[in-house]
């Protein structure tokens, strides 16, 4: 035989309702967390037992879950009553004058400004936070300038090792002037040498042919 239909109605018995509850609990949350994984579905679950327990299961977060259909719902409504979204705007845009108020009556603070209308508490925390202004702009500053200095030393070290490079090159550069100028020393009394030997011996040569010629004349017959 199968299965009688039960009928849904509140369990009377106290136990049997709580049996039923635990048992329906596990199946529902086994059901829904089955949903999101089969069917990449975001799932919320909040149960609140008869006891004022909570059972609650989420796929992602409860929070972001709720926050999600919060926006739904509250779109819905916008969609349904554009009143409610003239309302919605409105709040938004008296928050940010407020917002903005506040930035500037803070600025004009910090600056010195209107300080009449604020007490010892909230003098000492304007105080405090002027104190940690300054702390991290000094703290700033110094990187700025430590950054500064490092570079700076960076740069100095290029340039002496630039200029010991400059050095060893006129270094290099002198010794091989040195030696050229050696070579052409040795050179131009090499040209000299043989220059003053070419001239001696030629000139014993002129003298030879002269004695020869000389030898070699006869006496002219008078007339």
């Amino acid at each position: 035989m199968g299965r009688g239909k039960i009928v849904i109605r509140r369990i009377e018995n106290l136990t049997s309702r709580q049996v039923t509850f635990s048992k329906r609990r596990k199946g529902l949350m086994k059901k829904a967390k089955e949903l999101s994984i089969l069917c990449d579905a975001q799932v919320g679950l909040i149960l609140f037992s008869s006891t004022h327990k909570l059972y609650d299961y989420a796929s992602s977060s409860m929070q972001s879950v709720i926050e999600r259909y919060n926006k739904l719902v509250e779109d819905h409504h916008q969609a349904m009553d554009p009143t409610l979204e003239l309302k919605f705007w409105q709040r938004e845009a008296a928050s940010l004058r407020q917002q903005l108020q506040h930035l500037n009556d803070s600025q004009r603070q910090l600056m010195g400004q209107e300080l009449s209308g604020l007490d010892l508490n909230e003098l000492q925390h304007l105080e405090s936070q002027l104190e940690m202004s300054l702390k991290s702009i000094r703290t700033r500053k110094g990187l700025i300038f430590s950054d500064e200095i490092n570079e700076l030393l960076k740069k100095g070290s290029l340039s002496s090792q630039e200029n010991e490079d400059l050095h060893k090159k006129i270094d290099l550069i002198g010794e091989k002037n040195a030696e050229l100028e050696k070579v052409i020393g040795v050179r131009r009394r090499e040209y000299a040498t043989s220059n003053a030997s070419h001239s001696t011996i030629s000139y014993g040569h002129d003298m030879h042919d002269e004695s020869i010629s000389l030898q070699l004349r006869q006496p002219q017959p008078r007339q």
